[in-house]
């Protein structure tokens, strides 16, 4: 199944998160592999530290197995349905593990690609001037 996520990066997690992601060791030690990763090349970003992406997950709930690895620099905010469960070949049973390929978010990927700026780029230009994103809470 595919989900939109909206997370907000937390105070203080800019470094960490762009090391973990140059070092490609965001994830490490879960089922999902480079996943994270691409996550965060497509990731686009509001001017509030919120970014959203579209996820793949093979899990009964939601985004279990990642949430752990996200939470360390997110708070996730929102996870949604990317597009209608009932359509979804893999959680009808029709084709195991069909969203590793499936095209069924093109639309929306390509939608999100046109909101906001790049998570990375931002991420990069954050941390290179030493500032974090301020505390909106």
């Amino acid at each position: 199944m595919r989900y939109l996520v909206k997370a907000r990066l937390k105070a203080g997690a800019a470094q960490a998160l762009l090391k973990a992601i140059q070092n490609a060791t965001l994830g490490k030690g879960s089922v999902a592999g480079d996943e994270y990763l691409r996550d965060m090349q497509n990731a686009r970003v509001l001017e509030d530290w919120t970014a959203r992406w579209v996820e793949i997950c093979f899990c009964s709930t939601p985004l279990q197995e990642e949430r752990p690895y996200w939470e360390q620099y997110f708070e996730l905010t929102r996870v949604q349905d990317a597009h209608d469960r009932g359509r979804c070949r893999d959680k009808n049973g029709s084709e195991p593990w069909a969203c590793i390929d499936c095209d069924c978010t093109l639309k929306l990927e390509q939608k999100l690609a046109g909101t906001g700026k790049s998570f990375l780029a931002a991420l990069r230009r954050e941390v290179s001037s030493c500032e974090e994103p301020p505390d909106l809470r």
